[in-house]
């Protein structure tokens, strides 16, 4: 025997449709909003009047920050124009995911020929690493590095 489609049969399944939809993006949207690290900025219009003269005068130093990740230690080399590690006051660095900031260090920093090295363990995948720093004028260093570090083979 089989049964007629009716219209209350339509309009349940309608419902139901719509209510599965509506149900998984309401979890998507509590997700996505739940692992927003936050505002980079309070002051968008103000941060971006200070852009320029604080690029002009980083720009004017010359500098260029270069990390490299062993497994077991990290180390961040900044190099002026010709090469030489310059004077830098307040160095710090702060090593994250892209994605969220469950997962930030800021690494206890010793310098070893002009090279900032710290003990860490980070787990394969893309990290970002803000070096900060500030030159003996102060003028201020600021500089993302986009890291990978890969899966160790033992």
């Amino acid at each position: 025997m089989t049964r007629e489609l009716t219209g209350r049969h339509v309009l349940i399944i309608t419902l139901a449709a719509f209510g599965v939809i509506i149900a998984v993006n309401l979890v998507m949207a509590f997700l996505a909003v739940g692992s927003f690290p936050g505002l980079e900025v309070k002051n968008s219009y103000v941060a971006s009047q200070e852009f320029d003269r604080d690029r002009h005068a980083q720009e004017s130093l010359g500098w260029t920050a270069r990390a490299s990740y062993d497994g077991k230690e990290i180390a961040i080399e900044i190099v002026d124009r010709t090469g030489a590690h310059p004077i830098l006051r307040d160095f710090t660095a702060t090593i994250g995911r892209p994605t969220h900031t469950r997962a930030d260090v800021t690494p206890q920093f010793q310098v070893v020929g002009g090279v900032y090295r710290a003990p860490l363990v980070l787990e394969p995948g893309i990290w970002n690493i803000h070096v900060q720093a500030m030159s003996p004028d102060g003028t201020p260093f600021r500089q993302r590095l986009d890291h990978y570090a890969g899966a160790r083979v033992n």
